[in-house]
């Protein structure tokens, strides 16, 4: 298998993701976690990942949002990385599950020369219905204007070619709203996507899940109908 890094945003992590990272190292050689400005409390978490072999953590001294998160991992890999092959996005709050994360892996022996999208089932008992309803309705929103059928808009788990990296880091949106505007941005330039079954949602009770893909509809739905008003001023 070509070369993949594991890129995780993490703002405010559970202890449960220095297990998660131990895991993925199994999976990869390399695993770099950006803490995005997490409180003082965290920081013995990101001391454990930095003493792992093979794990970089990267540190912003403010919370700066998921968007600017990941393109200061892009930026790394681009600059650090010269034998990497693609770099697979994934979540620090148990969203997806290792399973989930090899079946994205073995996707990219097929499909090599575009973003990979990993599409959730929402039909969960775990999940609420307004999640699966808010997702279909992103999903149908985002068909309606930019004219491209995708099943799971606000998966944060994604695999993607290196070579892309050099574009992505200039695409606007420091938020969560970055992994939308990715989407639009690739589909100007006819980059592909494509999207792969993985396991269900993931919404854990009583927890504080930050760059959360799922609780945030209402957002996403306006972020669509923003981002297209943009793109007609700009035409």
């Amino acid at each position: 298998m070509e070369r993949i890094i594991i890129l995780i945003p993490a703002l405010n992590p559970l202890p449960s993701l220095i297990i998660f990272v131990e895991k993925l190292l199994q999976l990869t050689d390399k695993v770099i976690v950006v803490d995005d400005g997490s409180d003082e409390k965290y920081k013995v978490i990101f001391d454990r990942l930095t003493l792992l072999d093979n794990c970089i953590v990267l540190h912003h001294l403010e919370n700066k949002g998921k968007g600017r998160a990941l393109k200061t991992g892009f930026q790394y890999v681009l600059h650090h990385e010269k034998t990497a092959r693609f770099v697979m996005t994934a979540g620090a709050h148990g969203q997806h599950s290792i399973a989930d994360l090899e079946h994205l892996a073995e996707s990219s022996k097929v499909f090599s020369d575009g973003i990979v999208l990993g599409v959730r089932s929402f039909w969960s008992k775990e999940m609420p219905a307004l999640g699966y309803i808010g997702n279909r309705a992103a999903s149908m929103l985002f068909n309606l204007l930019f004219h491209k059928r995708l099943l799971d808009i606000q998966s944060g788990l994604r695999i993607i070619p290196k070579q892309e990296l050099t574009w992505l880091i200039h695409v606007p949106g420091e938020q969560f709203n970055y992994d939308l505007n990715m989407l639009v941005a690739a589909l100007h330039r006819q980059v592909p996507i494509y999207e792969i079954p993985i396991g269900y949602a993931r919404l854990k009770k009583n927890t504080l899940m930050h760059y959360d893909e799922v609780g945030r509809t209402s957002e996403t739905l306006q972020q669509i109908w923003q981002t297209f008003l943009k793109q007609k001023k700009v035409k």
